[in-house]
């Protein structure tokens, strides 16, 4: 009898972190993803506001797992899975059969059944998406700077940012510290005072989730730094250039969507009970019920704490999940009876701006300066490769010291036929 085959859909956190664990045990491993390459998604929105370049947060899967006999990496997108005959196919029709299945697709961003919202207002889950938001925030600033009549340079110095969780916030903070300070040196004909930028929330606080005296140091903190947040206001509509509410409008072409995910509609080729974002219920061990074999893990599995509180779509879930199935599978080939997965909460955290984050961290509130040093090495250790860690300490602590960003590139990639205009 050859080795098992364990197909791991999905090369983010969870998958990574099961593949890794799995390096040594007496199995074949083929990892499955869309890119060729792992990406630290939290610091997507340093690359969307020029701080980090792409390669300082991604890196090749290839290079992650090294060489190992009996692995394999392709480069795919999985369109079906069948439980009944274990087996995976692709786009290109390939069919590939395993013996367990770790399924950690990730998630996308909701639009809560306006999918024509996405090209106006895109969100941040690639690095394409990140390119595209950078691309658009300097073509504005370009053409602010050729236009005389403060009315008509307006809606270019505008920036609305929709979903007042860590990435809005995130991103907010950090658009805020390019148009009000780092880039003003760069541009003649506005000043910062002209630029407005908008945190757009739905509900009657910013970072759900987070205690309120955090969330309250957060939004205080924003508009310190000249965010104006909108508490209890929902988006009812948005167009090119325009995003509407049901008290107003703010015309601008800088429309960022962080406002809430939704699990790979791959999952529901599983047939088995979803949650409202698509999110698949799973047992205790992370499996799928009546397969034992096949597990969902990350953004795309449904398991709740010891509370009852279903667990947040976040790196430290995914990670601990992925070696929590790397050490199943190991010991299920030992003979072992399985365990329950358990999750270990370290904390939350969310950075504000230069210098500015807050944290909750085992009941212990931080916000100011230490979060940020929290913050940072916290993201820093996250980072696969001493290499990303490196460079990113020193691009941190350049742009802390001198205020600069970094790549300020613009390669008219992204921009469509009406952006020329």
């Amino acid at each position: 009898m050859g080795h098992k085959h364990v197909v791991i859909v999905g090369g983010g956190f969870g998958g990574i972190s099961a593949a890794k664990r799995l390096r040594k045990a007496d199995v074949d491993i083929t990892i499955i993803d869309k890119n060729n390459h792992h990406l630290f998604q939290p610091l997507l929105y340093q690359v969307a506001t020029a701080a980090l370049s792409p390669g300082d947060i991604a890196v090749p899967i290839r290079a992650i797992m090294g060489q190992r006999k009996g692995l394999k990496v392709l480069l795919g997108e999985v369109v079906n899975i069948n439980k009944q005959e274990n087996y995976v196919e692709l786009k290109s029709g390939k069919k590939i059969s395993f013996d367990y299945l770790i399924l950690a697709p990730g998630a996308q961003y909701n639009y809560f059944g306006n999918e024509d919202w996405k090209q106006h207002a895109p969100g941040l889950k690639s690095v394409g998406d990140a390119l595209q938001v950078r691309e658009r925030i300097l073509l504005s600033l370009e053409k602010a700077e050729q236009l005389e009549d403060p009315k008509l340079r307006e809606p270019y110095l505008t920036f609305v940012v929709i979903g007042g969780g860590p990435t809005g916030v995130e991103m907010a903070g950090a658009i805020a510290e390019i148009v009000k300070r780092n880039m003003m040196r760069d541009y003649n004909t506005f000043s910062k005072n002209e630029t407005r930028i908008f945190l757009v929330e739905a509900t009657s606080k910013i970072l759900n989730g987070y205690p309120d005296s955090l969330s309250e140091k957060a939004r205080k903190t924003l508009e310190e730094m000249g965010v104006r947040v909108l508490l209890n206001t929902p988006v009812t509509d948005i167009n090119h250039q325009k995003v509407s509410f049901s008290k107003g409008t703010i015309e601008t072409p800088n429309i960022i969507w962080a406002a809430g995910i939704a699990a790979s509609p791959l999952l529901k080729s599983l047939e088995t009970k979803q949650d409202r974002t698509g999110k698949v219920f799973v047992n205790d061990d992370l499996s799928i019920p009546n397969h034992e074999n096949i597990f969902v893990i990350g953004d795309a599995a449904h398991k709740v704490d010891k509370n009852g509180n279903p667990l947040p779509a976040l790196a430290p879930v995914a990670i601990q999940q992925g070696k929590f199935l790397g050490n199943l599978i190991q010991d299920e080939g030992n003979g072992k009876e399985r365990d329950s997965f358990t999750f270990v909460d370290k904390g939350t955290m969310a950075t504000i701006g230069r210098a500015k984050a807050v944290a909750d961290i085992r009941g212990f509130k931080f916000s100011g300066f230490f979060a940020w040093i929290i913050w940072s090495v916290v993201h820093i250790f996250f980072l696969i490769g001493f290499r990303n860690r490196f460079r990113v300490f020193i691009e941190w602590m350049w742009h802390y010291f001198t205020f600069k960003r970094g790549v300020r590139l613009i390669t008219d990639r992204f921009s469509t036929e009406e952006d020329k205009t």
